[in-house]
């Protein structure tokens, strides 16, 4: 396939949830285009497969397995398999998702799902996956997709803020455990990128300006953008970057 320009990940197996669309299958493409072995996981499986046919048809390699991974045993059979392949070198967790609303007339069964989509799925993957790399004890890339959301507050999605808070805390414990073994663990916090799941909010033109105008560099930022600094997290020179929350965000959390 034709190589992308970033780090050597040649024979590194990683496993990619929210691989189906948006920033998760940005990320699989690109892991794929600089050299790795990739297992896409999600719960659609059509969307699921058609990356797959994309990655394969560009000559790279990668094998489609849909699971919940909000669910332990899903989320256990999932690495089991992918471990069946190949010994897996890391994982990109780019599960999440927000339901906004003004917290006085916010519905507690929102909030519940938003911490078990955002936060309990983080947590199974990276320890699902950490627990076959530190039985090797050769070292590993753990990453978790946040949110710049996960630094400050913003009118209308504190449930969203409140789990990429969590999130962070999170990752940056796990990566104090695990980091004497190799194992890195870290947050990539991009801004608003149009996507799936953005697009029908940024369609709101008020709404997108009111985006724009909280961004320094005075844009949005693009999956190409995000799988970038993914591919650089996941790579072998990425070693000393541990318990970090990597703003992607054109200087939202800066100010």
């Amino acid at each position: 396939m034709t190589a992308a320009s970033g780090p050597d990940l040649s024979g590194r197996h990683i496993l990619v949830t929210g691989a189906g669309q948006g920033l998760g299958r940005a990320a699989a493409e690109r892991f794929a285009a600089l050299g790795a072995v990739v297992t896409l996981v999600a719960r659609g499986g059509a969307a699921l497969a058609a990356v797959e046919a994309a990655i394969v048809d560009a000559g790279g390699t990668a094998t489609a397995h849909p699971a919940d991974a909000t669910d332990p045993a899903a989320v256990a059979a999932v690495v089991a398999a992918a471990e069946e392949r190949a010994p897996l070198w890391g994982a990109l967790h780019a599960v999440g998702g927000n339901r906004p609303g003004a917290a006085l007339d916010y519905d507690v069964a929102d909030l519940d799902y938003l911490l078990e989509l955002n936060v309990r799925s983080t947590f199974l993957v990276l320890r699902e996956v950490a627990a076959r790399l530190l039985e090797r004890d050769e070292g590993g890339r753990l990453c978790a997709l946040g949110s710049q959301m996960g630094s400050v507050g913003y009118p209308g999605r504190f449930a969203y803020c409140a789990a990429k808070h969590a999130v962070n805390g999170l990752v940056r414990s796990l990566a104090v455990e695990w980091a004497p073994r190799g194992v890195t663990v870290n947050v990539l916090a991009p801004t608003f990128v149009e996507t799936p799941m953005t697009r029908p909010m940024l369609a709101d033109p008020e709404f997108e300006a009111e985006v724009r105008g909280r961004i320094p560099a005075g844009r949005l930022a693009t999956v190409e953008e995000v799988a970038a600094a993914a591919a650089f997290l996941l790579s072998p020179e990425a070693g000393m970057v541990q318990g970090a929350v990597v703003p992607v965000d054109g200087g939202w959390t800066a100010w």
